[in-house]
């Protein structure tokens, strides 16, 4: 009786280690995002490496785990001969085979299990190398999968903590923790911990190595995903943004064109009340937002971009790898096309693609006397001056919204107004929080 419950207990035990050993395995894919199938694939790899460290002239290795139904087993295929094995290492004799299963026959393959108790140090040592090695590539695969739909999106995240050292804050957003360095803040935005900010996902860093996501707050193209969320013709392509230049804490410059001629592309943008383009500005911390209409001439264009100076004239010139141009502005209006420090040509330039050069209406009369203009190596655009009102008007248009800025008129809402009383609305909306 004693002996038959031995052998009963020795049966079983290949049985509970089986279900020890499924059972971890289901924690571990629990604590590690994995479901058992993919855990249990990895495992494998690593135990045929280990199996073929320890036994390397053998050709045919198996290894089966199947947690549905807990199975687990692995050992040597050998081919079953009727005679002495030419090959010890990957035939065996049809009697000793059957001696590991009677069902054995000759032709067939013939399974020899292998405890993982006869594996060496090094064998065990090197499986388990292959299995980390393995997890943390399929923990990273998982990762890029993961945040792969959510790249150059705006998405909002929640203020964790702010490191003292670096400055750098510790954000969260679905689920996972990301790092938006001090280099990516808006200059002066103060964050703290429970703060909840819209991020700009730039990419993925790492993505051989341990991947994360690299996020911004300066990107010019937040810009752009926060005008699609608050304004819906931006959203259903009615409204286009052609060009973004932006001076991340300080200003920004948007062009924009409408696909549809009963829609102002300006105007859905600042929204009634300016409530759309406000929502963008708060979200910014303050930041001043320049709107203008896009122009397929570059003279044109450029003339825009340089709002809200006004523009004399402009000169696209030839030659060189850089687009270039000559701006003529009047004396007057010279430091506010040049902006503070250079801003607002800056931003213009990052907003049309050309270097831009500006001089006043008395140096270019200067130059001209002078004879220092070459005609032939430039092409004049049509003078401001010369414009109609009408496009004049259209060329100045901007909107930039600050916290203290004046509601809009709500006229500009009313349908019934005539054209020329809603081109004086559109204008009064622009220019809002000038300094």
């Amino acid at each position: 009786m004693a002996r038959k419950k031995t052998n009963d207990a020795a049966e079983n035990a290949p049985a509970n280690i089986n279900k020890l050993f499924f059972e971890a395995l289901k924690d571990m894919g629990l604590e590690n995002g994995f479901p058992p199938e993919e855990l249990a694939a990895i495992i494998k790899q690593g135990i045929e490496k280990a199996i073929k460290k320890e036994n390397p002239h053998c050709d045919h290795i198996r290894v089966e785990i199947d947690p549905d139904n807990n199975v687990f087993e692995m050992g040597i295929l050998k081919l079953v001969v009727d005679d002495e094995p030419l090959d010890d290492y990957n035939e065996i004799n049809i009697e000793d085979a059957r001696r590991y299963d009677p069902r054995c026959y000759v032709g067939g393959m013939c399974l020899i299990e292998i405890s993982p108790a006869t594996f060496g140090r090094v064998a065990v040592q090197n499986a388990k190398q292959q299995i980390k090695h393995e997890l943390k590539n399929k923990e990273r695969e998982r990762i890029i999968e993961q945040f792969n739909d959510k790249l150059y999106e705006c998405v909002t995240a929640r203020v964790e903590r702010i490191e003292g050292r670096t400055g750098n804050a510790v954000l969260s957003f679905d689920k996972s923790e990301v790092y938006l360095v001090r280099q990516e803040q808006i200059p002066g935005e103060v964050l703290l911990p429970g703060d909840m900010v819209k991020i700009y996902i730039v990419g993925i860093a790492n993505p051989e190595k341990k991947p994360s996501l690299k996020i911004s707050r300066t990107h010019k193209n937040l810009v752009k995903r926060l005008f699609e969320n608050e304004v819906p013709e931006i959203k259903d392509g009615v409204v286009e943004v052609k060009g973004i230049s932006r001076v991340a804490g300080s200003r920004s410059k948007l062009a924009v064109v409408s696909h549809d001629p009963n829609v102002d592309a300006i105007g859905a943008c600042i929204g009634a009340r300016k409530s759309r383009i406000t929502a963008v500005v708060e979200e910014l911390g303050g930041e001043k937002i320049d709107i203008i209409p896009y122009s397929e001439d570059p003279g044109e264009y450029i003339a825009r971009a340089l709002a809200p100076a006004q523009v004399m004239s402009v000169t696209i010139l030839s030659g060189g790898e850089t687009p270039s141009c000559r701006v003529v502005v009047p004396t007057n209006q010279l430091s506010l096309a040049i902006g503070n420090k250079g801003q607002n040509a800056k931003l213009a330039a990052g907003l049309t693609g050309y270097k831009i050069d500006i001089i006043s209406d008395a140096q270019a009369a200067e130059m001209a006397a002078n004879g220092e203009f070459d005609d032939e190596a430039a092409e004049e655009t049509d003078s401001v001056e010369e414009a109609s009102a009408e496009e004049t008007a259209e060329a100045e248009e901007t909107a930039a919204v600050e916290e203290e800025a004046a509601p809009a008129e709500e006229a500009a809402d009313e349908e019934t107004e005539t054209e020329s009383e809603a081109e004086s609305d559109n204008a009064d909306n622009n220019n809002v929080g000038e300094e």
